[in-house]
C-alpha cells in the first residue's frame, strides 16, 4: 500500500444538520449547529505552509495526545470536548473563538531565539534578558501572544496592543494569562515525570455561554516543543544542539533544503524515508508523554471508519 493511501489528506463528509465546513492546516472542522466535529488529518504544516506529503498516523497521535492533556487539565480550565469517538476525531461544543494564540515560552528557542539572534531584545512587549544563548531557560516563562490569521502567518502582538485594539477586555485577558500559566505549569510537571522538558507551547481559547474555555489541541508536537531532560545541562555547557522531540526538526530540515516559507522559495520534496522518520518521531512522543504503547489503527479504509464512528454519536 502506498504511503499516501494510509493517510488522511482531506475529508469531504456531508452530515445531516451540517451548517459549515472549515479546512484548517491540519484539521477538518464540521459545524452541526452547536456541535463541532473535528477530524485530525495527517497533513503537516511548517512556516504556515501545508507540506505536500502527509505523515502516517500523525492525526491519530495529535488527537490522542490532545485528548489526554485536555482530560488532565479540565480541573484547571473547562474545555470544549464532549466525545472522542475515533482515534482521529473529537466532538464538542461550538465556541466563539478568541482570535489570539496564547504562546508561552520557558526557553530561548525557535522564534524567540531567531528574534534574539537578530539583535532585538523585545518580543511581544516582553523584554528579553541580555547574555542569553540559544535554549537557555528564562528566569520565568514569558507570554508572547499572536493574533490568529485566517491565512498566512500569525502576527506577534503585545498585551498592551491587544487591550488597545479592544480584542478582548482586560478581565478576559487576565483570565487567559492565568489559564495559560496554570495549564503550562501542569504540562511542565507531566512532561518532567516522563523525562521531558516542555519548552514552549500555545493555547487557544473560546467563549461558551459567557465562560472562557480551552479549545483546539494542547501539548502536541504541532503546538509544543519538547527537549529531553537528560543531558540538557551538559549540552548547554558544551554549546551542543539540544535533543528535541517536536516538529522543530521538520522546520530545520526545510531550512537546510532552502525553504522558510518566503516568497520565491520552492517547497522541497520529502522522500519516503524522511516521512516515516517524522511519523516515528510523533509516535515516540505519544508513547513517552502518555506512558502507553501506541496502537496503530488499520488505516486501509480510514475515511469510511471515521465516518461510521462519527455517525454513531451525532
Amino acid at each position: 500500500m502506498a504511503l499516501e493511501d494510509q493517510c488522511i489528506l482531506e475529508t469531504n463528509y456531508k452530515f445531516r444538520g451540517q451548517t459549515q465546513f472549515y479546512k484548517g492546516k491540519v484539521r477538518d472542522v464540521y459545524s452541526l449547529g452547536d456541535t463541532l466535529v473535528m477530524v485530525a488529518s495527517d497533513r503537516i504544516s511548517a512556516f504556515d505552509h501545508i507540506l505536500p506529503r502527509p505523515i502516517p498516523y500523525k492525526g491519530q497521535v495529535l488527537n490522542q495526545i490532545a485528548s489526554w492533556f485536555i482530560e488532565n487539565t479540565k480541573d484547571i480550565c473547562p474545555n470544549w470536548i464532549q466525545k472522542v469517538p475515533d482515534p482521529n476525531v473529537s466532538i464538542g461544543h461550538a465556541c466563539e473563538p478568541i482570535r489570539i494564540e496564547m504562546v508561552i515560552r520557558a526557553y530561548l528557542t525557535g522564534h524567540a531565539w531567531r528574534t534574539y539572534k537578530s539583535g532585538l531584545r523585545e518580543l511581544c512587549g516582553v523584554t528579553l534578558p541580555e547574555g542569553m544563548k540559544e535554549h537557555d531557560k528564562f528566569p520565568s516563562p514569558i507570554i508572547t501572544p499572536a493574533t490568529k490569521a485566517e491565512e498566512g502567518h500569525d502576527i506577534d502582538i503585545s498585551k498592551e496592543d491587544i487591550l488597545a485594539q479592544n480584542i478582548v477586555s482586560p478581565e478576559i485577558y487576565q483570565q487567559l494569562e492565568n489559564y495559560t500559566r496554570r495549564i503550562f505549569r501542569r504540562g511542565t510537571e507531566m512532561a518532567a515525570e516522563r523525562g521531558l522538558i516542555l519548552v514552549d507551547t500555545k493555547y487557544e481559547f473560546g467563549i461558551l455561554n459567557g465562560e472562557v474555555v480551552l479549545i483546539d489541541e494542547i501539548h502536541t508536537p504541532d503546538s509544543s516543543r519538547y527537549f529531553y531532560a537528560e543531558g540538557y545541562e551538559m549540552r548547554q555547557e558544551k554549546n551542543l544542539p539540544q535533543k528535541q522531540l517536536s516538529k522543530e526538526f521538520v522546520r530545520e530540515w526545510l531550512m537546510e533544503n532552502g525553504f522558510q516559507g518566503k516568497e520565491g522559495q520552492k517547497m522541497p520534496f520529502m522522500p519516503d524515508d524522511f516521512v516515516w522518520k517524522v511519523s516515528d518521531r510523533y509516535i515516540e512522543l505519544f508513547e513517552i508523554l502518555t506512558g502507553k504503547v501506541f496502537q496503530k489503527n488499520d488505516n486501509s479504509k480510514i475515511l469510511e471508519r471515521i465516518e461510521t464512528n462519527i455517525l454513531g454519536c451525532i
